[in-house]
């Protein structure tokens, strides 16, 4: 692996270095995931938190004040919106810049899930150029001095594209930084990301920093990306699923020079997981419910070792850290980090047909299809 190193990503007044941002995934960047990941990254790299949508940070939802809530050592505050009405974008986002709630907005379109975009939220959004200009303009304006970032995908499918008009419609309206995932909504995670189309993007906006989101299962794979494609810095979703590690081969790659890659034995493995669920439980302020929300993580940290299936299922349902640490512990823990261990993880499916309000693909300048009622009114996953 050969070494890369640019020069840092600036997100506003923020220098990000190395060029690395943990992608927001819904019911998984959370504060006990995001403190992982600095850990293992020394502290360098911009941490995203999950998604917060608009309408629940303005009427102050338990949940969704709990999930901007930031550790004392998160530096820069990252909190990326969901919102499909402009006037509640703004308000938003002005509650976080007049009440200090965090150091930069990041703005979701590029969520490719039913429950998104069947209400014009996510990557359906961009395809109405008006309501993404008016949603972009009342962010930009509410936030005041804090960077407005974005994050997209390509399209709604290979006949709606939307990233390049998006794109100068965002500089147009005083975005910071644009993140594309290489995908259309319609092939949700399938497929290659098109890392051709970060290329064009970067081509078309070069005013501002583009990153690059999609297929960065290693350190290597986000040297390769950079340079090919010419982007600013990477986003990593899927790739540091179960490989809270990643950060610190990211760092080592870009900062250091080397191409040194976390292998870890399966005894170094159990022991991330067993810290990742207490950090859950304290977050949540309960030890099983810590342990059960961790449940879904197991799969992604054993990927590639040699578990029993029959383990593998008594490890799902543990619900005390008691019982997940007396499980793992009569596993072989000595097993070396397996080949099979590295690549793909989480979601792969794709749809052949994105989910949308009814009449949506009939007028790109209309926006009528959407109202302020369409928003979701629940945050994270």
């Amino acid at each position: 692996m050969t070494s890369l190193a640019p020069a840092s990503l600036a997100i506003g007044p923020h220098t990000v270095q190395p060029p690395v941002v943990l992608a927001p995934m819904a019911g998984i960047t959370n504060a006990p995931f995001r403190t992982l990941c600095r850990e293992f990254s020394g502290g360098k790299g911009l941490f995203v938190s999950e998604m917060i949508t608009t309408r629940a940070l303005v009427e102050r939802n338990e949940k969704t004040m709990q999930l901007i809530h930031f550790d004392a050592s998160e530096t820069p505050r990252s909190i990326q919106l969901y919102g499909v009405d402009p006037l509640t974008v703004g308000k938003a986002v002005r509650m976080i810049a007049e009440e200090d709630l965090a150091d930069h907005i990041d703005l979701n379109f590029g969520c490719p899930v039913p429950k998104v975009t069947r209400k014009g939220g996510g990557s359906a959004l961009p395809y109405k150029r008006p309501l993404l200009r008016a949603i972009l303009r009342e962010a930009v304006t509410g936030a005041g001095d804090l960077p407005v970032t974005m994050k997209m995908r390509k399209g709604i499918d290979d006949d709606h594209m939307t990233y390049l008009d998006a794109g100068r419609i965002a500089v147009e309206e005083g975005v910071t930084a644009i993140a594309l995932h290489g995908r259309t909504a319609a092939q949700h995670y399938s497929g290659t990301a098109d890392w051709d189309a970060i290329a064009r993007l970067k081509e078309h906006v070069g005013e501002i920093p583009v990153l690059g989101n999609g297929d960065i299962w290693s350190a290597g794979d986000a040297v390769r990306m950079m340079r090919e494609t010419g982007c600013d810095g990477v986003v990593v979703g899927r790739g540091c699923l179960g490989r809270p590690w990643l950060f610190g081969d990211l760092v080592s790659v870009f900062e250091e020079g080397g191409g040194a890659t976390a292998t870890p034995t399966l005894r170094e493995v159990a022991a991330v997981m067993v810290r990742h669920a207490q950090l859950l439980g304290e977050w949540i302020g309960d030890e099983g419910r810590g342990v059960i929300d961790f449940r879904k993580h197991v799969a992604w940290y054993l990927k590639g070792f040699a578990v029993g299936s029959e383990m593998r299922r008594s490890l799902a349902v543990a619900s005390s850290l008691a019982e997940l640490e007396a499980q793992l512990s009569e596993l072989d823990l000595d097993q070396p980090w397996p080949q099979s261990a590295d690549g793909p993880r989480g979601r792969t499916s794709g749809r052949d047909r994105v989910v949308l309000p009814d009449g949506w693909l009939d007028d790109p300048y209309d926006a009528s299809a959407v109202d302020s009622g369409a928003e979701l009114d629940t945050s994270g996953g």
